[in-house]
C-alpha cells in the first residue's frame, strides 16, 4: 500500500493517508480524468464506502482531493444526513486536513493558500483562484490555461467547442459559444485551451 500512495501523495503524508484508511475503512479507486470534478465518494449498492480520485492530479492535489472524500465519508458516518458541504463537513475535513498542513508535506508555495483556503473550504478547491494556481505549478505542463488566465475577449476550447471570453460577474465569467451564439457561464478556474491566431 505504501508504494501504490507514494505516487499519488508526498512521501511524508503516507502513515497520516494509511492511519486515516485503516480507521475509515473504504475502497479506493483511482481513475482517468474527469472534467467536472477532481473525485467523488459514495455508498455502492453492496453498502460498502468509495472514494474515487483523478489520477491526472499532482501529488498535493491528489492528496486534498483524497482528505476531502474521506471527509464526506467521515461525516456520513457521524451525521448521516449532512448537507455534502455543509458545516459538519467543514469541520470534518478542518479537522482531518490538519496535521498536513505541514512544511514536509506541502511546500511553502502552496502552505499559506491552503491553510487560507481551510478557513472556509468550498466544494471544489478549484474555487479558490489562489490556491488553484499554487497547485497547478506543480503540475505537469499543459497547453490549458484557467479561463481566469486568458485575455477578455479572446477565443478557447472548451469540449471541443469555441467560446469567447467575456465579463465577469463575481465569480463565472460570461462566455459565447461562436456556434450557436449562445451565452455560457464558466466558472473561473475552468481549464480551457486558448485559440492562437496565426
Amino acid at each position: 500500500m505504501n508504494k501504490i500512495l507514494e505516487k499519488h501523495i508526498p512521501k511524508a503524508a503516507v502513515p497520516l493517508v494509511i492511519d486515516l484508511l485503516n480507521k475509515y475503512p473504504h475502497r479506493l479507486k483511482v481513475v482517468n480524468k474527469r472534467e467536472t470534478k477532481h473525485g467523488d465518494f459514495r455508498l455502492l449498492k453492496n453498502r460498502m464506502y468509495q472514494i474515487t480520485v483523478n489520477i491526472n492530479l499532482n501529488k498535493y492535489q491528489f492528496l486534498l482531493t483524497l482528505i476531502h472524500e474521506i471527509a464526506h465519508l467521515v461525516t456520513h458516518l457521524n451525521h448521516k444526513r449532512a448537507r455534502p458541504h455543509g458545516k459538519e463537513w467543514k469541520q470534518t475535513f478542518q479537522h482531518l486536513m490538519l496535521p498536513f498542513i505541514h512544511p514536509e508535506i506541502y511546500p511553502k508555495e502552496i502552505l499559506s493558500h491552503l491553510a487560507n483556503y481551510l478557513k472556509n473550504p468550498k466544494a471544489s478547491t478549484d474555487s479558490d483562484v489562489k490556491l488553484a494556481l499554487a497547485m497547478k505549478q506543480f503540475s505537469e505542463k499543459s497547453d490549458k490555461n484557467f479561463i481566469f488566465e486568458i485575455p477578455l475577449g479572446s477565443d478557447f476550447i472548451f469540449k471541443n467547442r469555441i467560446f469567447r471570453k467575456g465579463n465577469k460577474r463575481r465569480t463565472r465569467h460570461e462566455c459565447l459559444e461562436l456556434k450557436t451564439k449562445k451565452l455560457y457561464l464558466f466558472n473561473q478556474n475552468a481549464e480551457v485551451e486558448l485559440v492562437i491566431v496565426k
